[in-house]
């Protein structure tokens, strides 16, 4: 991959050339991450006492732009999944801005805004950097939308995986039924399934990483478990499922108005 420095915006804050796509690198006492301005997508976040990036980008990226990148964080707006085309919204194939950012010495926040083609704003994303990483998504169009933030989790071994404080009760996507399911819920095949965010927090326990990840979904309806196992899936190689895991807070049964938030906070046990 080719990278290189475009601008230096503060001493925490650069912006990069990856391959195609331009990138906001925050380099600060509470850690590290990289934002594409393409879909103000979150591919790696490090907090500074963690040497393991807590999420997953597949190895063979190729950061092209009008190709959603595979992996971190791709905001789903304003539908999910195939509701409409391109499939999980234009969103994270849109080039975005870096709309506002603050820094301090325990701080960091980034903001990114979406404007339409009349230079109305459509969206804003904030990012705000300390021990965790708080992500909130704001639905500035006229018409309610569908939201996700279709995370990817950094995990070990998928097949050591539990994931903890989940309804019994899931509706299978790949079946279109709804069925009970065991908790702590275990991950050995396909698995595509929307839960109701009644519970409040998700806990990954990562059992060969020997760490734990608390997801905090806020003001979210749905979550969505998802790992593709063996089924073949563009921008991810043969065996990309093994070290990942999907977990989204998101807004799809009940979508968002206009001015209302969906967020996640991401912490590490």
């Amino acid at each position: 991959m080719e990278s290189k420095l475009i601008k230096q915006i503060t001493p925490a804050i650069s912006l990069h050339q990856y391959n195609e796509i331009p990138v906001i690198k925050l380099n600060h006492t509470v850690g590290q991450a990289e934002i594409a301005l393409q879909g103000a997508h979150l591919f790696s976040w490090k907090p500074a006492y963690c040497p393991q990036d807590v999420l997953w980008l597949s190895e063979i990226e190729p950061f092209k732009l009008g190709t959603a990148i595979r992996g971190g964080i791709p905001i789903c707006y304003p539908w999910f999944n195939n509701a409409g085309t391109p499939s999980h919204g234009f969103a994270r194939i849109s080039l975005w801005q870096l709309s506002d950012y603050e820094v301090s010495a325990e701080k960091v926040r980034l903001e990114f805004s979406l404007f339409s083609e009349q230079r109305l704003i459509i969206a804003k994303i904030q990012f705000v950097f300390t021990g965790e990483c708080e992500i909130t998504f704001t639905n500035y169009a006229k018409e309610n939308a569908q939201a996700a933030l279709h995370t990817y989790f950094r995990v070990g071994d998928i097949r050591q995986l539990e994931l903890y404080n989940l309804p019994i009760r899931v509706f299978n996507s790949l079946t279109q039924t709804e069925e009970n399911v065991p908790s702590p819920r275990t991950i050995g095949e396909l698995v595509d399934c929307v839960y109701s965010a009644e519970l409040g927090a998700t806990l990954i326990q990562d059992n060969q990483l020997n760490r734990k990840i608390n997801v905090e979904h806020i003001n979210a309806s749905d979550i969505v478990v998802w790992n593709p196992w063996h089924k073949p899936t563009g921008g991810m190689s043969e065996t990309g499922y093994q070290t990942m895991v999907c977990v989204e807070s998101a807004r799809i049964n009940k979508r968002l108005n206009s001015g209302e938030r969906l967020g996640v906070k991401i912490s590490l046990r």
